[in-house]
């Protein structure tokens, strides 16, 4: 029983054509960029921006969204040669277990964790905050009262204790039961989201740039220093640890397009439409990225995003620089709203997939893999999801997780950035219908960009990840490796 064990190659693709005992395949390429835009533009966007802005760097955020994307395409190279050349539900963690063994798909099954059902708690709880927003500027009635919409380790300014965060727990629940019904209604509804959204940042970029005011942009690199937030933490400020330390906070909004290749499984054509899918999504991502934080950074000050507009921060910047476009700042919450939403959707859509590969390997209980039998979906899988990403929506504070969302994703990213140049050593002859470019070279590059904002990101998230994988090592060897099917092929 070797840890290190791989997956033979030869049973991934077997499983592949497995297609009428398994997840229906539903999914063209066109879902797929919408369902990588889905998961992308939403909280990234729409909160991350500032918050780098605001404890890292300044207008140079922008410079930290190329450092991200830079980071995400050379990752995203590595994504579509594995994607189309395994199209396998489980994304890096089944690409792990073809090339570097059991050991080590079992901890980037843990980490994807951390990206996808962490991830989804800590949209919810945004979606939670902006529904406040919501009814209190839009439709103008009384908001949830404080206790019912916060974790029972928040207290408000007057002093009153949440108790349990019931906005996210219902937006994380109903998105669950949506996805049980099957991933086809899902991309569906996706998809008029997606329209929404990008229509609103479009606007937000073209109507803003009318009011960019230069002085806010004046240094465009802050000089270095420290920013010590609320909580009494401190953050590099300014100049290039600046820059990496935003790209490592920005780095959430770049998520969704490697949740693109767990679906692999259930796409019509995966060797030609992964690749599609992947890197479709990031280059459309990448252009509104870069050009909606240049304008909101344009709009109002740093001290701005620190203070009075730091809640619901892209609504106020309108609000407060634009004049007469109150009626934009109504219809961004509203987006933002359908955004998190749909970013919710795809990473529980990725999270499920995820325990449908382990529940199929053993390293998970068998249930994980359990098909409906009408709907074709992993609805155990989803069920379980349902109830662990509810309940860290419903009792933990969004700020604590968010970065451990980053650090779990690039630590995911490396892994696959390996996983290209260990198998074109050991399966040279392999179909492959796309092809990672200057191989070891992008891989290699996609590597040290991902290290690079790892280390921006700061020792309190090293320390956090670490702890991450020790409980996952517990797991591990306490219960997978004794029930892993291909260590134990006989039971």
């Amino acid at each position: 029983m070797s840890i290190w064990k791989r997956k033979p190659m030869a049973l991934l693709l077997a499983e592949a054509s497995e297609s009428e005992k398994g997840l229906k395949r539903t999914l063209t390429a066109w879902s797929l960029v919408a369902l990588g835009i889905g998961a992308i533009i939403g909280a990234g966007l729409f909160v991350r921006t500032a918050t780098a802005a605001a404890q890292n760097a300044g207008p140079s955020v922008t410079i930290g969204f190329i450092v991200a994307a830079i980071g995400c395409a050379l990752a995203g190279l590595c994504y579509a040669e594995l994607s189309s050349s395994i199209p396998i539900a489980g994304s890096a963690y089944t690409y792990t277990y073809a090339t570097m063994g059991e050991f080590l798909a079992w901890i980037i099954g843990w980490d994807l964790i951390l990206e996808y059902a962490v991830g989804a708690a800590t949209v919810g709880i945004a979606w939670s905050e902006y529904l406040n927003n919501l009814l209190v500027n839009v439709i103008h009635v009384s908001p949830i009262p404080y206790e019912w919409c916060h974790s029972p380790f928040q207290n408000s300014i007057d002093g009153v204790s949440g108790i349990i965060n019931l906005p996210a727990l219902f937006i994380v629940a109903a998105i669950s039961l949506l996805l049980i019904k099957g991933t086809q209604e899902s991309a569906f509804v996706n998809g008029v989201i997606v329209v929404v959204k990008v229509a609103i940042v479009v606007m937000i970029i073209i109507f803003g740039w009318h009011f960019v005011k230069p002085e806010n942009h004046t240094p465009y690199i802050p000089e270095p220093g420290i920013f010590t937030d609320e909580h009494g933490v401190g953050h590099s400020f300014g100049g290039i640890m600046g820059i990496l330390g935003a790209a490592g906070t920005v780095f959430f909004a770049f998520i969704g397009f490697d949740a693109v290749s767990t679906a692999a499984q259930e796409t019509k054509n995966p060797k030609r439409d992964m690749p599609i899918g992947i890197l479709g999504s990031l280059a459309v991502c990448t252009v509104l990225y870069i050009l909606f934080a240049h304008v909101l950074t344009g709009l109002e000050s740093v001290e701005f995003f620190r203070t009075g507009g730091k809640e619901a921060s892209v609504a106020n910047a309108i609000t407060s620089a634009m004049p007469g476009y109150e009626w934009l700042a109504q219809f961004v919450t509203v987006a933002i709203l359908a955004g998190f939403s749909s970013v919710i959707l795809v990473m529980l859509l990725g999270q499920s997939r995820v325990f449908y590969s382990m529940g199929k390997d053993g390293l998970l209980p068998k249930s994980f893999s359990a098909v409906h039998p009408k709907y074709k979906t992993p609805y155990k899988a989803n069920l379980v999801i349902m109830v662990i990403v509810g309940l860290f929506a419903a009792f933990i504070p969004g700020d604590i997780v968010g970065d451990m969302t980053s650090i779990g994703t690039l630590f995911a990213f490396i892994l696959v950035c390996i996983s290209v140049i260990v198998l074109r050593k050991t399966e040279p002859d392999m179909k492959r219908e796309f092809k990672t470019p200057f191989v070891p070279l992008v891989p290699i590059l996609g590597i040290i960009v991902c290290l690079a904002m790892i280390y921006g990101l700061g020792w309190t998230n090293w320390l956090r990840l670490i702890g991450w994988l020790a409980i996952g090592f517990v797991v591990y060897f306490g219960y997978s490796k004794k029930n892993s099917r291909l260590n134990n092929p006989k039971e």
